[in-house]
């Protein structure tokens, strides 16, 4: 499948973006990409699916590498529109609630399993995927992030 062409980022949105790996870091003591790598060039590339979504009332994506864009059937332009809770279906998004207070508690998990469903209606189980809370630099909510390399696809 040929890549997905990288958006031009803003410098804003690069630092919003390395939040994803910086955060993973300081939770886990390991480095989401190469230290040395540019992080959101390392995060989009990445074989891994890895998303982001903010702190609104109703989370929207800003993040999802290309691989995520794959699984999830859609844009760049059109993931970072979504509200995060409609990428499950509406009986899955009481369990994703539940994942979500969780992962505000503990401050990552890294055993979620769950269904997702793409832009065309295909649905898919996740497995293993690590889900944590994201924090700016004064170390304030800035998100939840998740990334998971274990998918399969539901009949």
């Amino acid at each position: 499948m040929p890549a997905i062409p990288i958006p031009d980022w803003t410098t804003d949105q690069r630092a919003r973006i390395a939040r994803i790996a910086t955060s993973y870091h300081a939770l886990t003591g390991r480095d989401l990409v190469p230290p040395s790598a540019d992080i959101a060039h390392a995060l989009w590339n990445a074989p891994a699916a890895i998303v982001g979504h903010g702190t609104e009332p109703d989370p929207i994506f800003y993040f999802g590498n290309q691989t995520a864009l794959r699984l999830f059937e859609m844009s760049f332009e059109d993931f970072t529109r979504l509200p995060s809770r409609l990428s499950a279906e509406p009986l899955a998004r009481d369990e994703r609630a539940r994942l979500l207070d969780r992962v505000t508690r503990l401050g990552i998990i890294e055993d979620y399993a769950g269904v997702r469903i793409s832009a065309t209606g295909r649905r898919f189980r996740i497995a293993n995927a690590a889900v944590w809370n994201l924090t700016d630099a004064q170390g304030h909510p800035a998100g939840q992030a998740a990334c998971f390399a274990d998918w399969t696809p539901v009949a």
